[in-house]
């Protein structure tokens, strides 16, 4: 299906981006079953793309190809101009540094508190030994995600929202220069999940990410803003705003904006 650009001469005459994630051609497949046939993007430094799509249709299959841990069958996959599924296990690690990968679960470790949550990449990853720096840098990541108080909590002791915080604070620590969020707002209710929305426009203003949002949340769509993409059996077929995409013609696109005003 030939892909529907709507909105595509409003941007026409605006400043060149960085293209920090090229994406041309990439397949999948896991036996016979084709999971990715033709997937095309483009990821400019600064930018917000939001991915919707059905369960099933290879969203979550392509950000882990982003960060090698799956290969394509064929395609290119650039991340900063290098193409990933040549890179060696020290470059993926080094890789896997400058981005962020915010899980549907958070996947904190429900042992440690959420100091020693966020501790562990700074000790683990980032090697830092220096006490205070390893405070403030904690702090600070929990004061821009709204979760400071609950710096010696466990994982069990916090609601949804708040396990989604931490888990983001945890991401934004290694100061990651592309944050990849999947299903940030799964299992939670209306009003925490627009305020998980929000605090991902706080986050990229902060920090300057660049972040690719997978979602079936059409208000997370909403909010986050930036460009739309929509993925139907393994490749994208539409991409435009929120708004545009909203008064698409396309039956595909018209399904996903059926109940939104």
């Amino acid at each position: 299906m030939e892909l529907v650009k709507e909105n595509k001469d409003k941007n026409a005459g605006t400043e060149k981006k960085e293209v920090v994630i090229a994406i041309k051609g990439l397949q999948k497949s896991f036996g016979k079953k084709e999971v990715l046939k033709d997937i095309n993007l483009e990821l400019k430094r600064g930018e917000n793309i939001v991915v919707l799509g059905r369960s099933g249709t290879g969203k979550s299959v392509t950000i882990q190809c982003i960060v090698g841990l799956l290969k394509p069958d064929s395609g290119s996959l650039k991340v900063f101009d290098n193409e990933v599924a040549e890179m060696n296990d020290k470059q993926l690690k080094e890789l896997r540094i400058k981005i962020g990968f915010l899980f549907q679960s958070g996947a904190l470790y429900d042992s440690m508190t959420v100091r020693e949550n966020l501790e562990f990449p700074l000790t683990r990853v980032l090697k830092l030994t220096e006490q205070a720096e390893i405070d403030k840098r904690v702090e600070e990541a929990l004061d821009s995600v709204g979760l400071l108080e609950a710096i010696d909590k466990l994982p069990s002791d916090l609601s949804g929202g708040m396990r989604k915080r931490a888990g983001l604070a945890r991401t934004i620590i290694v100061h990651p220069e592309i944050i990849l969020y999947d299903e940030p707002t799964t299992g939670l209710d209306p009003i925490t999940s627009r305020e998980i929305s929000n605090l991902i426009l706080s986050i990229q203003k902060k920090y300057k990410t660049s972040s690719i949002i997978i979602t079936h949340d059409m208000e997370c769509a909403r909010v986050t803003k930036g460009r739309v993409m929509i993925m139907d059996e393994g490749a994208f077929i539409a991409e435009g705003t929120f708004d545009d995409l909203h008064e698409s013609n396309n039956k595909i696109v018209a399904s996903f904006f059926k109940d939104i005003l």
